[in-house]
């Protein structure tokens, strides 16, 4: 599967969005990409994730153990992706604001891959490989479904990426005045 092609299934969805948004990483975007329209079907959430699990087998040399999805946006291609792979998934959660394996246990050297839904600046990702260094698993890549910085990110490990859709990003303070016309509209779920 291609970038055009993962695209596609996003518009279908309706899930590239067009206005002002404050992103999960607090930068500001006129286009938002809202992947719980494509992850409530089925069929396009298996799709994408079957094609990732694809390049993270072909990318990835070894076992893998586990595939682990940051609460809330990975939980769903970290699951559906780790069925393509045949592995176990499981997901950090945010504890007082810092992720935590709450829900299992992990073991000392577990081959791990996380897998993220769209990553920006790759925050999430790099602070669930945190959390795993520190609970002795052996984090061997990354993957996500869309890279919106089209490769400026870096995560830490080698990124395993379906698409790269690069969309402008600004912080507060240096938006151009169209887009600082609009209203302002939070709809990610990192401070839920």
């Amino acid at each position: 599967m291609n970038t055009a092609e993962v695209l596609d299934i996003f518009r279908s969805a309706g899930a590239i969005l067009e206005g002002h948004f404050i992103l999960t990483s607090g930068l500001r975007s006129p286009v938002f990409l809202q992947k719980a329209r494509v992850f409530m079907h089925a069929d396009k959430t298996e799709a994408l994730c079957r094609a990732l699990a694809e390049k993270i087998r072909a990318a990835v040399p070894g076992r893998i153990d586990y595939v682990v999805g940051p609460a809330v946006g990975g939980l769903i291609p970290a699951y559906e992706t780790s069925r393509h792979l045949g592995v176990p998934a499981i997901w950090v959660e945010r504890e007082q604001g810092e992720f935590r394996l709450r829900r299992f246990e992990i073991e000392k050297g577990a081959r791990v891959v996380v897998v993220e839904d769209i990553v920006t600046t790759g925050l999430s990702i790099r602070e669930t490989i945190d959390c795993l260094r520190k609970l002795g698993a052996e984090v061997v890549a990354a993957a996500c479904i869309i890279d919106r910085s089209a490769g400026k990110s870096d995560v830490g490990v080698p990124l395993v990426v379906l698409a790269e859709y690069e969309v402008p990003a600004y912080p507060a303070d240096q938006l151009p005045p169209e887009l600082a016309k609009l209203p302002a509209v939070k709809p990610g779920s990192r401070n839920i």
